[in-house]
């Protein structure tokens, strides 16, 4: 038979794809001897057991689930629905991979009517009873009915009104006993039934609902995001209760042994006295700092720091740790390896280093590639932020720099960066249902929760600026508005957030781009010491090359020709060449751009100071180029000496059906030969003027797109060798160059053999092959792709991680035939999925030679490009 459910003490810390991480960490925590109230998990095969059988969970699970039960009443001395003594339980999710808030919890699973007298009666505390009861109520009724907790939310507030109190735990126990009868009413009228009696009922229900939460919208959304595949399942982690909501000498709170902010070593964290944990993390009261504690409960506090500091070291990582104290008696409800900012993981990483706990190795390894995109985040510049004007202050929850304008719904939000605009996300506190609009958003603003909160942390590790806590605004959500330090802001007013501060700024206040520590430096030399891929980047202006270069980009990847050639004063030669009847017209008119090529190339070639550039010539069809208002239109005809007509037939002529798939790339080059002359002059006289007058060994290197047969490379080959040739010629010169192409359509990764007999590198055009190979545009494909997510046909945008399965399987092929004709073939890529972590690890593992990416991400691909070689190594 097979095992589904394991005690916490038979599991350990790794077992985690069984038990998820929470499963695994709260055996291993069982295993060490703390304080953990006793449970059991039901593991991630049971969930995929579960989706497999048509969303039933086996009688074969469920008696193992209730065996286990048995046992935890056995541990404890209590009886599930007992109506004197009662055992309380939680259910939680806990999937392998870290997931904060995206998932279900129910709390104080197994009261009823009858028992909660019972129990009411044993602790001796009325109001707590009644308290834990109707939280249960609420949060089964929503986690599990999906009821809405919005009602719930008033009727509790409608009876604090009513009893004039500010606060949940000023309710008494008959003020509680009337929010469970209203609870209930609720509850019937939305379920056409009674709230169930029956405990197993009750816990059974749970389990399914925690399996269900792996496939709601928020945790689709978020593994997405954070390359987690779908196929993994969630453990459930069933717990016996322990209770923070008793009085003044119980609490429940989140810490971490470090900032997950700065990285600073040190507690960092926040409790509530008399509050349930999920009173912390949803913010409905703004908590204390965790120090307080110490005035609080000292004998808890101390007790506390040293259970920390021992899962620390235990870990050998900043932990995220859950407690809860039951009148004076303190308990872990979880740990792992807390979420951080990008500045903080580089911190601690190094920190953990010169502490002698981790090698740097382990320091490359354990920094998540994506986050240092926020290292390069903008900040306000500092003269434009003397000027702003300071309207409140708050939790300065996530660092980072945020201006746009106020949203109150993250629908609108997310519609609002659709359409180009900057966002600031405002909300009362977010909910994991706001997932996509925060995603969307530049920054948050809560008005409740604090620093532990779901808004505070879920932007930590997106990278986005956060304020959380700030209760001097009074918010109205339905009417679109807000008021703050005596100024009422609409929805599209301009504020400014700085999330390292927590001030929240009137106005739209300019950012610059931000500077790197010298953490950054530490952990990048460390990873290009461990690293084989080299990392290119796209360019094709000075300014993005110099920036790349700054970041650590070793030569160009990918120069696009085409962007040169859209400048005002060059757009009218390039429409003249369009429109020309021959051959000798269209020479003159590209003879025009070749001044304006080769400064573009001597730039470049200036900027990168030897290093490899990759140029690829003219690859989008002509009609981009052609005017399309009718004021163009009559000024190129009288320039050209031409009808109106005649030119405007001309460009409509040139229009194509499926551009993308029509006369582009190469073909352009065959039809036209002179541009291949053109373009490859240019590139010729630049590289050997800069060589003379810089002294840099300049090797350029001619990419022709788009081909997909040998014949097809050598027509353009033979054209550019000939015109390269003459020009070394001409300037008396031996300078080296080198023709490759891209590898962008399918029939070219078929026969990269045959290319590589004229081809001296592949550089692969993933955006294109990816194209190519679904069948559908880059450009259309997010108006049906969501509907793939709902559906798991795709869990990930193909444009953005690489289909290592059905593009990467012809990747891999035309590597292994490009080099079985040509052994020493330098190959690379040059799509967009050269900057996306795993995709960097793909390339690694086909051996490419290097990959190239937008200047922003050179970084990521630098630290993935280790990651990869260091994961080989140890594999």
């Amino acid at each position: 038979m097979a095992k589904w459910v394991y005690l916490f003490r038979e599991g350990n810390a790794d077992m985690r794809n069984l038990l998820g991480g929470k499963g695994a960490n709260l055996a291993e925590m069982t295993n060490l001897g703390l304080p953990i109230p006793p449970g059991f998990t039901v593991t991630t095969e049971a969930c995929t057991d579960y989706y497999n059988h048509g969303r039933s969970i086996s009688e074969e699970i469920q008696t193992q689930i209730f065996d286990a039960l048995a046992l935890l009443e056995e541990k404890l001395g209590k009886k599930f629905g007992d109506t004197e003594n009662p055992l309380l339980v939680s259910v939680r999710s806990g999937a392998r991979a870290s997931m904060p808030g995206m998932m279900d919890t129910i709390l104080n699973l197994g009261l009823t009517d009858i028992s909660v007298e019972g129990f009411a009666k044993r602790t001796g505390n009325p109001r707590f009873a009644y308290d834990s009861y109707r939280r249960f109520i609420q949060m089964f009724s929503d986690v599990v009915m999906e009821v809405p907790k919005s009602l719930f939310e008033r009727v509790i507030d409608e009876i604090k009104e009513d009893r004039k109190v500010h606060f949940d735990t000023e309710l008494t126990a008959e003020d509680l006993k009337e929010v469970i009868r209203r609870f209930k009413e609720i509850y019937k009228e939305k379920m056409g039934e009674e709230f169930p009696q029956e405990p197993r009922v009750q816990l059974m229900e749970a389990v399914k609902a925690v399996f269900r939460s792996w496939d709601n919208e928020r945790a689709i959304v978020y593994r997405r995001m954070n390359d987690i595949p779908g196929d993994w399942g969630t453990a459930v982690n069933v717990q016996s209760m322990v209770f923070g909501n008793m009085g003044n000498t119980s609490g429940t709170g989140v810490a971490f042994t470090r900032n997950p902010s700065t990285g600073a070593k040190g507690i960092y964290g926040e409790y509530l006295i008399n509050a349930q944990g999920e009173d912390v993390v949803a913010g409905i009261r703004t908590p204390q700092p965790i120090t307080r504690l110490e005035e609080d409960l000292p004998e808890c506090y101390e007790e506390f720091l040293k259970i920390a500091n021992r899962l620390e070291e235990h870990y050998r990582d900043m932990q995220d740790m859950e407690f809860t104290i039951e009148d004076g008696k303190l308990y872990f409800l979880q740990t792992r390896n807390g979420k951080r900012t990008a500045q903080a993981a580089l911190q601690i990483a190094c920190d953990l280093v010169d502490e002698g706990m981790i090698t740097p190795q382990e320091a490359v390894s354990r920094i998540e590639a994506k986050s240092l995109d926020q290292l390069l985040h903008p900040a306000f510049d500092p003269d434009a932020l003397k000027k702003g004007t300071v309207m409140g202050q708050a939790l300065p929850a996530s660092p980072g720099a945020a201006a746009g304008k106020i949203y109150f719904t993250a629908e609108e939000a997310k519609e609002a960066h659709e359409t180009g605009e900057r966002v600031i996300l405002v909300r009362l506190e977010t909910s994991p249902e706001d997932i996509e609009g925060m995603h969307a958003a530049e920054g948050i603003l809560t008005v409740r929760g604090g620093m532990t909160s779901h808004a505070a942390v879920v932007a930590r590790g997106m990278g986005t600026a956060c304020i959380s806590g700030c209760g001097d605004i009074v918010i109205d959500e339905k009417k679109k508005q807000f008021t703050l330090g005596g100024k009422t802001y609409f929805e599209g007013d301009y504020i400014s957030l700085d999330g390292s501060t927590g001030k929240i700024y009137d106005g739209d206040i300019q950012t610059q781009e931000a500077s790197i520590s010298g953490n950054f430096g530490r952990i990048m030399s460390w990873a290009d010491s461990f690293r084989k891929l080299r990392v290119r980047t796209n360019a094709d202006t000075p300014a993005d090359a110099a920036n790349a270069v700054r970041l650590g980009a070793e030569g160009i990847g990918l120069c696009r020709t085409e962007h040169m050639f859209f400048e005002p004063e060059r757009i009218p030669k390039i429409r003249k060449m369009i429109l020309s009847k021959t051959v000798e017209e269209r020479e003159k008119a590209l003879e025009e751009l070749i001044p304006f090529q080769k400064g573009d190339f001597k730039a470049l070639y200036e900027v990168m100071e030897g290093k490899p550039v990759t140029i690829r010539f003219l690859d989008p069809p002509l009609h981009e180029f052609v005017p399309t208002d009718e004021k163009d239109i009559e000024a190129l005809a009288k320039d050209m000496n031409l009808s109106v007509e005649e030119v405007r037939s001309t460009c409509s002529e040139l229009h194509e059906f499926n551009p993308m798939m029509g006369h582009r790339g190469c073909r352009l080059s065959v039809t036209y030969p002179e541009i291949a002359r053109m373009q490859t002059r240019a590139v010729i006289e630049a590289a050997i003027e800069v060589s003379k007058e810089k002294g840099f060994e300049i090797v350029p290197e001619i990419m022709v797109p788009l081909v997909g047969d040998k014949k097809e490379l050598k027509f353009v080959k033979d054209v550019i060798v000939e015109t390269a040739e003459k020009v070394k010629a001409e300037k008396n010169s031996n300078l080296v160059y080198h023709i490759g192409t891209m590898i962008e359509i399918p029939r070219a990764a078929l026969l990269a053999n045959e290319i590589a007999e004229e081809a001296e590198f592949f550089s692969f055009g993933t955006n294109d092959l990816t194209q190519m190979t679904f069948g559908f545009s880059r450009d259309d494909a997010g108006k049906f792709l969501v509907d793939y997510y709902k559906s798991k046909i795709y869990e990930s945008d193909p444009f953005a991680k690489l289909d290592q399965n059905g593009v990467g399987q012809l990747i891999e092929m035309a590597v292994t035939k490009g080099r079985s004709q040509r052994p020493n073939l330098k190959i690379g890529i040059c799509g967009e999925h050269g900057g996306d972590p795993s995709s960097v690890a793909f390339c690694h593992k086909v051996g490419m030679d290097y990959v190239s990416c937008s200047p922003f991400r050179v970084p990521i691909a630098r630290l993935a490009a280790a990651q990869a070689a260091i994961a080989d190594k140890r594999n």
